[in-house]
């Protein structure tokens, strides 16, 4: 899998469970559940961990390989309610 340096020493540090859950963030290059593009041309990618009961976001790179973040989103279930 391949990383920015963003996410290797801010994302790390500010989120450890992306690395405990490195996994997932692999997983969700090629089996997310939900995708959205960002107008950067990025992509949110979400899976379900069921562990935590939560939903990881995982943001990568236009060229479909790279992740920048990866934390758990709280809001998604609500988000997805609304619409």
């Amino acid at each position: 899998m391949k990383t920015t340096s963003y996410f290797e020493t801010i994302v790390a540090k500010n989120h450890p469970e992306s690395v405990t859950y490195r996994a997932y963030v692999e997983k969700a290059l090629t089996e997310y559940e939900s995708i959205r593009s960002e107008p950067s041309g990025n992509t949110q990618r979400y899976i379900y961990v069921a562990e935590r009961e939560l939903y990881l976001r995982v943001v990568v790179l236009p060229d479909g390989q790279t992740v920048h973040n990866a934390f758990f989103d709280s809001n998604y279930t609500r988000k997805q309610r609304k619409k």
